[in-house]
């Protein structure tokens, strides 16, 4: 999912799968863990050492829908990114969901692009619209919002177009403002 750096906060998208609780780290990572130790789990069972033989039939469906869910987040995610290119404003960042085998897989993403125009730049403007448009669209199956990017992308190049328009009217009719004509008096 593409969202915008211009205030517009977009959530990511889930799928209806069941929040399993979090647990303690085993591993050190969590602060919380290493201030208090007695929140560490006996590695016996903690449920993040798992093997998916130890998992029942429906914990195994879980754990491959969400695997599935993982590679395509990351992939649309990626594909945003590649098109983006410069004006991605960082990499991607992802939603999680602890799957019954302990492990985290992404189950929603965004890449944050910067989708303000050129100032008094209308023909780079109209260059950043089509970039916009293109990340927007570039994975096999965008999203609800990365429609509505695109959507602005478009509107934000036809208001280029016009800009550039007038500016061609201006330079082709020697200069004339938009009030009037402009008469040189120093001849």
């Amino acid at each position: 999912m593409i969202s915008s750096i211009l205030g517009n906060s977009f959530a990511a998208q889930q799928t209806g799968y069941s929040r399993n609780p979090s647990i303690a780290s085993t591993d050190g990572s969590n602060p919380d863990v290493q201030q208090y130790p007695a929140l560490k789990t006996d590695s016996s069972t903690s449920i993040g050492n798992k093997k998916t033989q130890e998992l029942s039939e429906s914990d195994l469906k879980i754990v491959s829908e969400l695997k599935q869910r993982d590679a395509e987040v990351k992939a649309h995610e990626a594909a945003h990114l590649a098109a983006a290119g410069g004006i991605a404003t960082g990499g991607a960042s992802f939603e999680y969901q602890q799957g019954p085998d302990g492990i985290r897989y992404a189950i929603g993403g965004e890449v944050n692009i910067d989708t303000s125009a050129v100032p008094g730049d209308p023909a780079a403007t109209l260059r950043k619209a089509d970039i916009i448009r293109r990340a927007a669209l570039a994975p096999a199956e965008p999203s609800g919002q990365d429609q509505q990017v695109a959507a602005s992308a478009t509107a934000m190049a036809a208001q280029a177009q016009i800009q550039l328009l007038q500016k061609n009217q201006d330079t082709q009719n020697g200069h004339k403002d938009h009030l009037g004509t402009r008469i040189n008096l120093s001849a």
